[in-house]
């Protein structure tokens, strides 16, 4: 009885060590793929921020999955004269049409967020092509403008995402300023974590539908505006051409030879 209690001691033992390497090994094959990823010299990027002197900064909404702050972070803005870019998913679009066309009333800009925010890096030519094209054309045929810019959802991406919609006429368009507004921490930290970070040709990342965003959408303007940025659109703050993208995601200005 006693040999058999040691063996089976023996055998958990065993299975524990194999199945702690297992979870190691897919840990560091996860991090040494991110790592690899990083540092190919032939990934392509999207542009993260730009290199400019202007004391310009551009401030973003994404918008997917409501609209029960739309109205207010309009009349935020008006009141400190500040246009900025909405990125909208296909079927926010769908669901708001009426709000898609006072947004772009109102001055603002806006992108294509795909048509059924999916994670995009995962889909074939056909079907990214598909997902920024329905959006695009619905965008279109509200506004009157075709969308030039375009952010992928969950800022996932690869060479073939960033190709296929760069051959459908968009700028893809990370972020890097992140106000993680989407975990709900209060006001306060938004605004901290934002004007802390920010820098010129920053681009910075907020949501239509965070839960504090009528809170922290003002203070974080009249810290902006009275340390002297200017927010602008993200079409007015990237260059259009003649460009190149550094290992950071900053968009520079090709030299003259």
């Amino acid at each position: 009885m006693k040999i058999w209690v040691i063996n089976r001691r023996v055998i958990l033992s065993i299975l524990c060590i194999f199945i702690l390497i297992g979870v190691t090994f897919v840990y560091l094959s996860d991090f040494g793929n991110m790592i690899i990823g990083v540092m190919n010299k032939d990934k392509v990027l999207p542009i993260y921020c730009v290199d400019t002197e202007e004391k310009k900064i551009a401030i973003s909404f994404d918008a997917a999955w409501g609209d029960q702050y739309t109205n207010g972070i309009l009349d935020i803005l008006d009141k400190y004269n500040v246009k900025t870019t909405f990125f909208l998913v296909g079927f926010w679009v769908d669901k708001y049409p009426d709000m898609v066309k006072k947004i772009q009333d109102k001055g603002h800009e806006i992108g294509n967020h795909s048509s059924t925010h999916p994670h995009m890096s995962k889909l074939s030519v056909g079907q990214i092509t598909q997902e920024l094209n329905e959006t695009g054309e619905k965008i279109e045929k509200i506004t009157g403008v075709k969308p030039i810019l375009f952010r992928p959802p969950f800022g996932d991406y690869n060479n073939r995402l960033i190709e296929t919609a760069k051959k459908n006429g968009y700028y893809t368009i990370q972020w890097d300023v992140d106000s993680l507004d989407w975990k709900e921490l209060g006001a306060q930290p938004v605004v901290d974590r934002v004007t802390r970070n920010v820098k010129k040709g920053s681009i910075v990342l907020f949501h239509n539908n965070a839960k504090y965003v009528l809170e922290y959408l003002p203070l974080v303007i009249e810290r902006l505006q009275r340390e002297g940025y200017e927010i602008v659109p993200i079409s007015e703050l990237i260059m259009k051409d003649d460009f190149y993208i550094d290992h950071t995601g900053m968009q520079r200005k090709n030299k003259k030879e």
